[in-house]
């Protein structure tokens, strides 16, 4: 540990205006960074590309206030646009003027992944009093750290009361198969793109996967539940599997982009919410593709996974785990 006789409070800080999946697991590495070296995590989801208001924090517009994670004092309101993080700053972008930070090139956000990332994976500290974490960071921590973010915050009372009434409307007596169909609608899906090559090959392969999971042993009836950000998709899965459910919820027009955008507004957001959680809540689920962050709480928590294999997309992976290994609460 650092020691300059009197310690200054120092600071981690959790940006993101991405995806939910994103924030989510992004920030569970910022936490266990914060734990490791005994800093303020700062949960700093302001710009966020659910909401036009670029001073909210988005944090507390889908989750309920948290002063603290396992030992860690948090800060997650709107209290950060009042903030004075000291320095020195990591990555060194930071250490720049305040306006020549506005605009950080890809390459730049990259760079700074990769810093963090190994920062994070050496087990050191760093002199910096705040570490900017202003970066995708998937992968960057354990599932440990993941599984304590899900435990510790909690979604906002509207947003939980909404999954407990769809889960006993639809899910209670039911063996559900979860399914969820990243398209991007539009959007520049990066790592994703590999999977959608032959789009016509990948609805295929989404539709055996629901068929070889309702073909598995259930211990109750089967229910398929949808999710997804293309109405395109929605159509074509609907037309094999009309007895399919889904949550009502608004789409942009065929190709017109993402779910997480801000002409949705908080709505989306809240959406998205109660759809990586009630995946969370079944028996199976199927990930399409796999790299999908809105998936990742699903993965920690359902007890039987089915993937495809990117090296050979006709080839479906089954993950079953003890359920022990999925307890959050």
């Amino acid at each position: 540990m650092l020691d300059d006789g009197v310690r200054k409070e120092r600071f981690v800080v959790s940006r993101r205006r991405t995806g939910l999946g994103d924030c989510l697991w992004s920030l569970a590495a910022a936490w266990q960074y914060a734990k490791r070296t005994d800093r303020t995590l700062v949960i700093d989801w302001r710009g966020s590309c659910y909401l036009g208001q670029p001073f909210a924090n988005a944090f507390r517009v889908f989750f309920e206030q948290i002063d603290e994670i396992a030992g860690v004092r948090v800060i997650c309101d709107d209290q950060v646009n009042n903030l004075s993080l000291p320095g020195p700053f990591f990555p060194t972008w930071w250490n720049r003027p305040s306006i020549d930070c506005v605009y950080r090139p890809d390459d730049q956000i990259f760079r700074e992944r990769d810093e963090l990332r190994q920062l994070f994976e050496s087990g050191d500290d760093t002199e910096a009093n705040t570490v900017v974490c202003d970066a995708c960071l998937m992968w960057a921590c354990d599932q440990d750290a993941e599984r304590q973010i899900f435990r510790s915050i909690k979604l906002r009372s509207e947003i939980q009361a909404r999954i407990d009434a769809i889960y006993q409307e639809y899910f209670e007596g039911c063996s559900v198969v979860g399914v969820h169909v990243r398209h991007g609608n539009g959007e520049d899906i990066m790592a994703h793109r590999p999977y959608w090559a032959d789009p016509e090959v990948a609805l295929r392969q989404v539709c055996t996967a629901i068929q070889k999971a309702k073909a598995l042993p259930h211990a109750k009836p089967v229910k398929v539940f949808l999710c997804t950000d293309s109405p395109k998709v929605l159509d074509q899965v609907s037309a094999k599997f009309p007895d399919r459910f889904t949550i009502s919820k608004r789409f942009q027009a065929d190709q017109a982009g993402p779910l997480h955008s801000a002409e949705l507004g908080a709505d989306g957001g809240s959406s998205a919410l109660i759809e990586m959680y009630l995946l969370g809540r079944c028996d199976t689920v199927i990930r399409f593709p796999p790299t999908s962050a809105f998936t990742r709480f699903a993965r920690l928590v359902a007890p039987r996974i089915i993937e495809f294999d990117l090296n050979d997309p006709t080839r479906l992976i089954l993950i079953e785990e003890p359920p022990e290994r999925h307890a959050i609460s």
